[in-house]
């Protein structure tokens, strides 16, 4: 071989060398590409992003339509890397889910895998007199290890007070779980609300505090038609009665600025989001409900 092919060829191999080393670097042990936001790009199969997103549980965000969205096996969110936490979780809970075998809490709260950037830490969270207040709860991921692992991601959690986390969220938790029993199938999305420019943080990674937190349940009746309620809770003590945070998800919608269930059938959605009710639909008393 004379020495102008050899030399060619050593150039091809370490530029194959290079090439590899660059794909390694920036990107996560499954090869999906980082971005420059530092989430993992590539994580939907082909076609399965358009899926996603015509998903009646994704809402749309009117004033920015953030346009990165992670898919767990258990539930999608929206991450807020300049907060550190989500700007809404969302998922739909079946009934099949609840009655399939549950799996004991892990308690073990890990950063996102899919999140390569600015995320919160378990640390951030010790001693800062705050809980780590789940949104899609532990208790709806039972029915598979790798959901419970995901429910304990720490984009799936906000700072909350621990006494709305122990009181009314975790209630209407329970609720939910009871509708989805009585309607076979509820669509669910929360999240945090900041009402001011320079919220609280905790945490070296200072992390958000919200200052209230919404929910909106949407789930089809057994004549077809749907039934909406959404409901907001301040990040404090709340009162054991969930009828007072209820509210229209029209009424919600305009307070967060979000098209929430924007692809159920627009006729559907309007007739649905109109109205509220908390004791026929939804069948809310004050007593605390057993899961």
């Amino acid at each position: 071989m004379d020495r102008q092919k050899r030399n060619s060829i050593i150039t091809l191999v370490v530029l194959a060398l290079l090439g590899t080393a660059y794909h390694f670097l920036w990107s996560d042990a499954s090869g999906k590409e980082v971005g420059n936001d530092g989430i993992v790009e590539g994580g939907f199969e082909a076609g399965q992003e358009r899926d996603l997103m015509s998903r009646i549980e994704i809402p749309y965000r009117l004033e920015d339509n953030e346009g990165c969205i992670i898919e767990h096996m258990g539930y999608a969110l929206s991450y807020n890397s300049d907060y550190r936490v989500p700007n809404w979780v969302a998922y739909e809970l079946l009934e099949t889910e609840l009655n399939t075998g549950f799996r004991s809490r892990e308690d073990s709260f890990e950063p996102d895998p899919l999140i390569k950037g600015r995320q919160a830490y378990d640390r951030d969270y010790v001693g800062s007199g705050y809980d780590r207040g789940h949104m899609a709860p532990a208790a709806d991921m039972r029915w598979s290890s790798q959901t419970m692992k995901e429910s304990f991601y720490l984009s799936n959690v906000c700072p909350q007070d621990h006494n709305l986390n122990s009181g009314a969220w975790n209630d209407l938790e329970k609720q939910v779980r009871y509708e989805a029993r009585y309607y076979k199938s509820v669509y669910v999305v929360c999240g945090p609300i900041f009402e001011f420019n320079n919220p609280r943080h905790i945490g070296r990674n200072h992390v958000m505090v919200p200052d209230s937190f919404f929910k909106a349940l949407l789930a089809r009746r057994k004549d077809g038609t749907y039934a909406a309620i959404g409901f907001i809770f301040p990040n404090k003590a709340c009162t054991r009665n969930l009828t007072l945070y209820a509210m229209t998800v029209d009424e919600l919608e305009a307070k967060l600025g979000m098209d929430l269930f924007f692809n159920l059938d627009e006729k559907a959605q309007d007739k649905a989001e109109a109205v509220m009710d908390p004791y026929g639909d939804w069948r809310i008393r004050d007593e605390i409900l057993r899961d």
